[in-house]
């Protein structure tokens, strides 16, 4: 199975080589055909504390790394 790959905006990067994640998605409404956005956030591995707040990273699925780690970032 190929690893999922998301696009999402870092919210957080206090955590020592985490930055935590927010990745929005779209979709329509079954019922009335609206389109409705919703976002979660993600606890992502930053090896090298290199992304900050604002930054638009792409992150990857990984075994996990920590209790709630189990994405990493890829580029930026």
């Amino acid at each position: 199975m190929p690893k999922r790959i998301l696009q999402g905006t870092v919210v957080s990067d206090k955590g020592d080589k985490t930055v935590v994640v927010k990745v929005e998605r779209a979709y329509l409404h079954p019922l009335f055909k609206k389109t409705i956005r919703r976002t979660k956030k993600y606890h992502a591995h930053d090896e090298a504390n290199a992304h900050k707040v604002g930054d638009t990273v792409h992150i990857s699925e990984c075994p996990p790394k920590s209790k709630l780690k189990r994405w990493e970032v890829v580029s930026a």
